[in-house]
């Protein structure tokens, strides 16, 4: 194989990842080469620097793959990030993982990329590295989105704070969170707005607790439904186990075994402890008056960024 490779942890897959992607696929495109993008798992913040805490993705390897595939990307290698891995020299790291396996031509990576032993493989060390061992590198800009740059660190804290509409237009898309619909405690049914509980099918990182003007997708349906998302602990009740739930609006049916995802727009209001029943079928009232308004000036597609 000869490729153009495109190295980092991708975690979010927001647009300066596709910048860096686009740029592998147009060197590759112009050579007639390959193109192979390199990853970690886990996060390497896991390893070296959170190691007793829980760091969870934006973008499950599946939900990685599957996003990657959608960009044309050909071949997805995934490294199993160990302290081992992080204590490789850097030309050991690119003669062992990326020059031998993929027959690497060229290089392309974030400006503020490093790999290896103390992170010293910047991009600078990368490229004395490459006139040695037969390849170029192309080092990609940090991209500005809303006067910051562009990552994946910043895409956590915006939505760490349920600031889901800034997130999306740092991503290129609406966070979204999917997996199958599994039997609750049929609360909101009692209260004339039953929910879809929602069993995400690998792990990942959840945005603040609270209701959100969301868009849902149903299994095999190419139709956008609006909806009322909620996240939290249900204080209300047993205020125990964390759930996703969501209300569809004007829709009817069982959702039980069914595929949905849903894309968070907007925040509506942070989770609350209700005195009962009445008060938080008031309260849902009023939610899912607020996701109509904040949905009807909204439309289901990609969200617009501004640089």
């Amino acid at each position: 194989m000869r490729a153009v490779v495109a190295v980092g942890v991708f975690d979010g897959l927001h647009l300066g990842h596709d910048a860096i992607l686009k740029r592998a696929a147009q060197a590759a495109a112009a050579d007639g080469l390959h193109t192979v993008v390199v990853t970690f798992d886990p996060h390497p913040d896991v390893v070296l620097v959170r190691p007793f805490r829980v760091v969870l993705p934006l973008t499950p390897i599946p939900e990685k793959r599957e996003r990657l595939r959608a960009r044309g990307v050909e071949h997805l290698e995934v490294i199993p990030f160990t302290r081992e891995l992080a204590g490789l020299e850097p030309e050991a790291f690119v003669r062992a993982h990326l020059v031998r396996p993929f027959g690497m031509l060229r290089l392309v990576v974030g400006a503020d990329f490093a790999l290896g032993k103390g992170r010293a493989g910047h991009v600078l060390r990368l490229a004395e590295i490459g006139k040695e061992l037969g390849f170029a590198v192309d080092a990609v800009p940090l991209l500005e989105v809303d006067g910051g740059p562009v990552s994946s660190s910043r895409v956590r804290a915006l939505l760490g704070e349920g600031r889901v509409a800034e997130a999306a237009r740092l991503l290129g898309r609406r966070y979204d969170l999917g997996g199958r619909v599994v039997p609750g405690e049929a609360v909101g049914r009692t209260l004339g707005y039953p929910t879809a509980n929602l069993r995400l099918h690998e792990e990942k990182f959840l945005p603040a607790d609270g209701v959100y003007a969301a868009w849902a997708r149903l299994e095999g349906e190419p139709l956008l439904r609006p909806a009322a998302a909620s996240l939290g602990t249900r204080p209300t009740f047993d205020g125990a186990a964390h759930a996703i739930e969501a209300h569809l609006l004007d829709w009817s049916g069982d959702l039980g075994g069914r595929e949905l995802s849903i894309e968070l727009v907007d925040w509506v209001r942070g989770q609350e402890r209700f005195d009962g029943p009445e008060p938080l079928r008031a309260a849902m009232t009023r939610d899912v008056a607020a996701v109509r308004g904040r949905l009807a000036a909204d439309r289901p597609g990609v969200p617009s960024a501004s640089p």
